[in-house]
Parts: C-alpha cells; sequence; structure tokens
C-alpha cells in the first residue's frame, strides 16, 4: 500500500461512502447504474477493434460491481469486480436478481494500490470515476501494468479533464443540492467560469474522499504514454448552457484540434483506451490470476468457499459472496469487525451502544439509519491509544444546526447551510470512554399515527485516530 496515493482515514471514508452509496437508495440506484452501464458498454462497443479480448477482466474500484456484470453477461466475459468495499459487492449482489442476470464476475475486495493479481495475468482491465480518487493516479496505472498481459488493454472512463476557463472562486455542489442562484448559474453553464473543481466535487471531499482534478490532456497524455505503448483518448467536453455552447462555436472557427482544445477550455470527461508492449498470450486462466496480498505469492482456491496462500499462510475465505483481499494489516484497520469505537447502524448489533432519543431503524442496504429528535445519545469505548477524532455521518433533510458534546463538555457545533448528507468531525479530549450527545434543531413533527419528532437521521459514528490523516 502505498500511503502517498491514497491515506488510510480516505480509505476508510472510501469504504463508509461505497457501502452507504452502493444501493442505499435501491430505485434510484438501479437507474443511474442502468445508464452508466450503457454509456459505458456504448464506448466500448465501439472501440472493440482495439480490445477484442476482454477475458479475464478485472474492473478496479466496481462500487456494486454493475459494470463488472455488465461485462459478465452483455459481453460473455470472465472476470473479477474489485473494491475496497466489501459491502458495496455483498450489496451489488441483488443487481443478479433486478436485472435477471445468469452470469456474475468474482467478487473481490481489493486495494487499487496493491492488487492482488498476478504480474502478467490479465488481458483486460477496465475503471471508471476511479484514478481521480488517488492523489498519486500514477501509483494506480503502475498496478494496472503490472496485472495487465502482454498485449492487453486498460479501458477507463469518467475521468475529470482540467477546465482552463474558470476563475476557480466557488466550491459548487451537485445539482440536487444547490441553491437557486447557483442552479440558475449551472443551468446556461456560466457556473462553470467560476467552479475551483468538478462541479459536486466538495461533497465528496466533506466526505473525506480526497480528490485529484489537476490533469489536462497534456498531463493525462505524459502519464499513460510512460506505460503504454498505444493510447486512444475520447474526450466528452462540458456542453451545458449557453456559455459552453458559445466557446465551443467560437472554437470550431479556428484552426486546429478543435475537440482537445475545447476539451482543456472546457474542462471534459475522459475516456481511453491504453495497450501494454508487447502480445497477448492465447491463454491466461482466470483463476491463476490471484496473488496473495501479504506476500505476492500465487493464491489457490484451497475450496471453492476459501484461498490460501502456502507461502505465508494468509487466508481468506468466500463470505455472502465476497473474498476480501485486502493485506492482513490494512484489512484489521478497515473490516475489525464489532468494536466499541464504532456504531455503524448498517451493522447488527449496533442497537447495544445506543443510550437514548433514537427512533426505530431505517433504510436498505448499506444506507441504514435512525431519526433523532432534539437530543440522542451513545455510549463509545477508545480501544486505540492518543486523543480520538470522533466522526458523525448523517443526513439533514433542510439547513440544520447541530452541536455535539462528549462527557458532559462541547465539543463543536454547525450551521449546515444545505440539506442532504452531512460528516462531521471534532476532536475529544483523552478519555477511556464517552458518552456522546448530539443536540440538533429545528425539530419537526411527523404526521400521521403515532407522530415523531425529527431533526436529522444518525447512520454511523465513530473515534478515529488523528494519526490517520498522517499521510495525507
Amino acid at each position: 500500500m502505498d500511503p502517498s496515493a491514497q491515506s488510510l482515514s480516505v480509505k476508510r471514508a472510501q469504504v463508509d461512502f461505497h457501502n452507504f452509496a452502493s444501493l442505499g437508495e435501491p430505485d434510484r440506484a438501479l437507474a443511474a447504474y442502468a445508464d452508466e452501464n450503457f454509456r459505458r458498454g456504448s464506448i466500448l462497443k465501439n472501440n472493440q477493434d482495439f480490445c477484442p479480448v476482454l477475458a479475464p477482466f478485472l474492473e478496479v474500484g466496481a462500487n456494486a460491481g454493475h459494470t463488472s456484470y455488465l461485462l459478465a453477461n452483455d459481453f460473455q466475459a470472465d472476470g473479477f469486480a474489485l473494491d475496497l468495499s466489501a459491502d458495496a459487492l455483498r450489496h451489488g449482489q441483488f443487481l443478479r436478481q433486478a436485472w435477471s442476470l445468469s452470469r456474475s464476475p468474482v467478487l473481490t475486495a481489493g486495494d487499487a494500490t496493491r492488487l492482488p493479481f498476478r504480474d502478467n495475468s490479465l488481458a483486460f482491465v477496465m475503471s471508471f470515476q476511479t484514478l481521480s480518487q488517488f492523489l498519486d493516479m500514477e501509483t494506480v496505472i503502475r498496478e494496472v501494468h503490472r496485472v495487465l498481459a502482454p498485449g492487453g488493454v486498460y479501458y477507463f472512463a469518467e475521468e475529470p479533464v482540467r477546465r482552463q476557463l474558470s476563475l476557480r472562486l466557488h466550491r459548487a455542489p451537485y445539482p440536487e443540492r444547490m441553491k437557486p442562484w447557483e442552479k440558475r448559474l449551472y443551468d446556461n453553464g456560466l457556473l462553470d467560469f467560476i467552479a475551483m473543481d468538478v462541479i459536486g466535487a466538495h461533497q465528496e471531499e466533506s466526505f473525506g474522499i480526497r480528490q485529484n482534478h489537476r490533469f489536462g490532456l497534456r498531463e493525462w497524455s505524459g502519464l499513460l504514454n510512460r506505460y503504454f505503448s498505444e493510447t486512444r483518448f475520447i474526450t466528452f467536453p462540458r456542453e451545458r448552457g449557453w456559455s459552453n455552447q458559445f466557446v465551443q462555436s467560437v472554437s470550431r472557427l479556428l484552426p486546429g484540434n478543435h475537440d482537445a482544445r475545447v476539451a482543456g477550455l472546457l474542462g471534459a470527461t475522459l475516456a481511453a483506451f491504453c495497450r501494454k508492449p508487447g502480445t497477448l498470450p492465447s491463454s491466461l486462466p482466470l483463476m491463476d490470476a490471484l496473488a496473495c496480498p501479504d506476500c505476492s505469492a500465487p493464491l489457490p482456491f484451497e475450496t471453492p468457499d476459501r484461498l490460501a496462500c502456502a507461502a505465508c499462510g494468509y487466508a481468506a475465505a468466500r463470505e455472502d459472496g465476497v473474498y476480501n483481499l485486502l493485506s492482513s494489516a490494512l484489512k484489521a484497520e478497515l473490516y475489525p469487525g464489532a468494536r466499541p469505537d464504532t456504531i455503524d447502524f448498517s451493522k447488527p448489533g449496533h442497537e447495544a451502544a445506543l443510550l437514548e432519543g433514537f427512533h426505530q431503524l431505517e433504510g436498505d442496504f448499506g444506507n441504514k439509519f435512525r431519526w433523532i429528535g432534539e437530543r440522542a445519545a451513545v455510549k463509545l469505548v477508545k480501544v486505540r491509544p492518543g486523543a480520538p477524532v470522533l466522526r458523525v455521518q448523517g443526513f439533514a433533510p433542510s439547513q440544520a444546526e447541530v452541536a455535539i458534546r462528549a462527557n458532559g463538555l462541547p465539543a463543536g457545533s454547525w450551521k449546515l447551510d444545505r440539506p442532504g448528507l452531512f460528516i462531521l468531525e471534532a476532536p475529544l479530549p483523552e478519555a477511556p470512554e464517552y458518552t456522546v450527545e448530539i443536540l440538533a434543531s429545528p425539530t419537526f413533527l411527523e404526521p400521521g399515527e403515532g407522530p415523531r419528532t425529527l431533526s436529522v437521521n444518525l447512520s454511523l459514528l465513530r473515534l478515529q485516530s488523528a494519526s490517520d490523516e498522517q499521510s495525507e
């Protein structure tokens, strides 16, 4: 694992976010996944002359694995769906039933900076909205190059090309959280000319996911040319609103490469097909591809439900359909099991740490939550040395004020100026355990039988070590 590419705190935020977002709203997620698969599949079909061999494949950063299911069923390819979040992959098995799918990829939890695959073992690797989640994208590119066989192809898409025409003055949320003036500027394209980075990036940043939006086309080309012998770019520049369309019209009047110029001026999403030098072997057995994440030795199947390394003793069972192939050290940090310093409302048994003020459990898959009224309290016990940072994840249906007290002392207060998901972090004084109170306003009365007084809902509380941020 390369800590300079993605710190432990960011990895933990990725796991939280993908578990929460993978199928938290199933109907909405299914529609979004179907739309993404249509776009990604269309690009692949239009460029399949570049990559005629698609198996064995690996999807890095697969989330619920929906595009891996596309490859397995629409393209009849065998391969692996890999994500840092084992829960997101586990939830994604719902897609087989919802979409009446007959085939599934091998579901593997793993780290993109240390892929659990042997050198030169895969014919095709793909990723979407993944590279820009790493401060050092080259770490991931290097790993992709390592596991690709000679002549193999890497296909990535939906990565940002840095926009030149912007004053970089304002961080804008996704459209559903925009204020009226932001939405007006967004609709006519003018918001792009003042946006600090990719619109919506601030929301993922606030979740703790650091992003890399520094690359223009020149930087992308320079990075990929260091590892691949042939690269095909497809750009999708910003077109929303009359202002962006005006720039495109003027660009067409100028000599030179219009597509590259517009992508640079207005920013774009980038797709690319990249070929590793050499000739693809005639045979690449799927189940010979896995490698031990601890020592890199071959990782064969001991039984269909268990992988075991003869060299170092590493083992991974198939748990609810997913092999967790993170290194032992990272697995211990990200998947520690039930711990008294964490309350994850998507996990059974969390009720034992709730003291008062919570309504019944609601939600789907990883988006499990409980509403509170004016006040709720929990008990958390520190398990690591040092003064911790309290992380609270929740949702506010409107603008709200939230305050936190720990062991009777104020720990922080926040004014949430937008409805939607929120993440609050507060340093706490050192103590062996904490009674944490969450106070929220305003409240509202939910109508119906047995009306409830509600303010915000909560989905996770955790004591984190401040040292997790040191590699940031």
